[in-house]
Formats: structure tokens, sequence, C-alpha cells
């Protein structure tokens, strides 16, 4: 399959640049390789999203069961600064 792309100038100079190192024969080698990463980026990105919803889930299911409790920001604040003052951060 062939397919001509426009590109703006910036990406069209990176494109040459990498071509000009030597790792990639052809501009065309270096779309493939873009599209290649971009792909696998957006399979990190859906895994990472489906397990952040994963963790929702389960603590909407802590919530509604009554295994979570209220807390005080500066009761949780204290103890933080208790715990790296006996480690000598402060």
């Amino acid at each position: 399959m062939s397919l001509n792309v426009s590109l703006p100038i910036e990406l069209e100079n990176r494109v040459r640049e990498h071509v000009a190192s030597g790792l990639y024969g052809s501009a065309s080698e270096v779309i493939r390789e873009a599209l290649r990463l971009f792909e696998a980026y957006q399979q990190v990105q859906i895994g990472s999203l489906q397990f952040l919803k994963s963790d929702i889930a389960k603590g909407m299911a802590d919530v509604r069961s009554g295994r979570v409790s209220g807390a005080n920001m500066e009761d949780i604040k204290s103890e933080g600064r208790k715990k790296l003052k006996m480690k000598g951060d402060i």
C-alpha cells in the first residue's frame, strides 16, 4: 500500500534527521517505527486505565461494605512529620 502524508516542517525535519543519522534507511522506516511506538504507548495507556478503574472499583466496594472510615488530614500530616523526624529528614 502506498500513502502520501503531509507533515509540518518541524516533523519533516525530524524525519530527515533520523534518516541522516543512519539509524533508518528511509522516511517510511521512520514513520513505521513511530507508528509502532505509538501503538505500544496506547496499549500501555489502556492497561493503566484498566488498572486504575479496577483500583477505583475496589475502593468503592470497600466504601459500600463499611471498610473505610473518615480521615483527618491534620492527623495524617502530623504522623508523617513524626516519621520523617524519626528518620532525621526534617
